[in-house]
């Protein structure tokens, strides 16, 4: 549901807030949904995703646990949950419209999405460093190799391309290292055993082409709706450092190709990112600070970024800090630090005075939440309980006969579906390695030539030509001119050769010229 202004998030009854809105133009100033599992942070999403959709925004959100691919399909008066919708709908005032939402289904493994990649030179040394644990030295010998495929004019497309490229580098550490400094031999090794194992875990299929244009997830249909696409994430959570670092490097793209709009009245783009502790998890501080260097200023590109976790204490305080909308569902208080982390959770609140931030914490129920959103002139609005609305489309999967019909008619199968292997580094180096290898056997070949040609010639030498019926003198004279014509010959044959070439240039002088 929307109103002029913005997004019907929820309300209440007698003890609840009034109407809680999102703000179309501050859409973009971000946001946090957090809460304990199975409080309703994925519905918080699913209606957040529904409305930008509805407002003509095109958003993007990872399906962690499938139930997202809901959005497809128009929610149902046959659901089990239908009744107990049409009874919050009406305490909160709001008007239940199932329908389903455009969705276009992505998938890093090309099974329940369209594949989705990038290649290794867009991922770049930073955050492929962080993708593969690599310590700072190993960082470093990974950003030579990239610098010397830049300048060679190597391509960087897929994980074949950069391992040929670090054999590359090893081969020729000696002389790499007069310029960018020592490349060991043990440094290439370790980046090449991660490298095995992003293999292994399914990281291959994330590099290639076509790569991802980012203006396919950017649409808006024939209706004004924006596209919500929808990452299928389930299976790709068991790589968390993979999930975290193509999420974030989805977002520095956006940062990077959208150009500044200011201040516009409803976001270009929402991201949504779900289990957002991942991202953070024993993150160096460069890769931090880099998060939170995008989330400042992304916002002027006029993309929103939502982070979805289970405690406001998993985002750093700095990225924290520029949250300004804000649901937060339950929290569970177990222990000291669970208490420590609510009472951190609340301060970040603007106090109501009608109760206390810290209990409603604990005390909301599933679908239920404590919400601040950004009033005129980005001011956070005052902390209040909400029921948060249910969704217009299905709450739960669709089925996988549903998900592979909306991709047959997707229009983005033709372009995505087939991998594209073109001319890169691999194929270049391998080309270099080859023409070399002639080389070199041309070189034996011309060597043994010419080995041969000394035999003979020496043999030549030997024969004397000697007949004992002749004179002395005739004999003499007989073999001279048995070796004057062997040296002949030989020196004839060898003319047509480079080596017999170099011979003549050396003894004819500046007669010749070097061809």
């Amino acid at each position: 549901m929307l109103t002029e202004a913005g997004i019907f998030v929820g309300g209440g009854g007698e003890g609840y807030s009034v109407p809680q809105e999102l703000l179309l133009k501050y859409g973009n100033r971000h946001g946090l949904i957090a809460g304990a599992t199975g409080t309703g942070k994925t519905v918080t999403l699913q209606i957040l995703a529904e409305a930008f959709s509805s407002a003509g925004v095109p958003v993007f959100l990872a399906d962690v646990k499938g139930d997202l691919s809901g959005l497809a399909k128009a929610g149902s008066e046959t659901h089990k949950l239908h009744d107990a919708f049409t009874k919050r709908a009406g305490t909160i005032g709001f008007t239940l419209d199932y329908q389903a939402f455009p969705v276009t289904f992505w998938d890093l493994y090309g099974e329940q999405g369209h594949p989705i990649r990038t290649t290794v030179t867009e991922m770049g040394p930073l955050l492929l460093s962080r993708l593969l644990e690599l310590t700072d030295v190993q960082e470093g010998v990974l950003n030579i190799a990239f610098r010397i495929a830049d300048e060679e004019g190597l391509p960087l497309l897929d994980l074949k391309d950069l391992q040929s490229m670090l054999v590359w580098v090893g081969q020729n550490a000696d002389e790499i290292g007069l310029r960018y400094g020592n490349v060991s031999a043990a440094s290439v090794g370790a980046i090449q055993r991660q490298l095995l194992v992003l293999e292994n875990q399914g990281g291959t299929r994330l590099f290639g082409e076509p790569a991802l244009e980012l203006a396919d997830m950017m649409g808006v249909t024939s209706e004004g709706r924006g596209r919500v696409n929808i990452l299928a994430a389930d299976k790709l959570m068991s790589s968390p450092r993979l999930y975290a670092t193509f999420l974030l490097w989805l977002l520095s793209e956006l940062f990077e190709e959208l150009p500044e709009v200011g201040n516009p009245d409803k976001p270009k783009f929402v991201f949504f990112f779900d289990e957002a502790h991942l991202l953070f998890d024993d993150a160096p501080k460069v890769l931090v600070d880099k998060v939170e260097q995008v989330a400042r200023l992304i916002r002027s590109k006029g993309v929103g970024v939502f982070f979805i976790t289970q405690n406001p204490a998993d985002v750093p305080d700095d990225v924290l800090g520029q949250l300004g909308n804000r649901v937060q569902h339950a929290l569970r208080v177990f222990t000291p630090r669970d208490r420590k982390d609510l009472r951190a959770a609340a301060e970040t609140y603007r106090p109501n005075p009608r109760f206390s931030t810290e209990e409603a914490i604990t005390q909301v129920g599933t679908g239920e939440a404590v919400t601040s959103f950004l009033e005129e002139k980005g001011v956070p609005s005052m902390v209040e309980r909400t029921l948060v609305r249910p969704p217009n489309s299905q709450l739960g999967p669709i089925t996988s006969q549903e998900r592979a019909q909306i991709m047959a008619l997707s229009p983005f199968g033709t372009k995505y579906d087939k991998t594209v292997d073109r001319d890169s580094a691999f194929e270049k180096l391998q080309a270099r390695a080859e023409a070399a290898a002639r080389e070199a056997a041309a070189a034996e070949a011309e060597k043994e030539r010419l080995k041969e040609e000394e035999r003979e010639f020496r043999a030549a030498r030997r024969y004397s030509g000697r007949d004992d019926d002749a004179k002395p003198s005739r004999r003499s004279s007989s073999r001279s001119d048995s070796i004057a014509t062997a040296f002949g010959k030989s020196l004839a044959r060898s003319l047509g050769t480079k080596t017999g070439q170099t011979i003549v240039r050396g003894i004819l002088g500046g007669l010749f010229k070097s061809r």
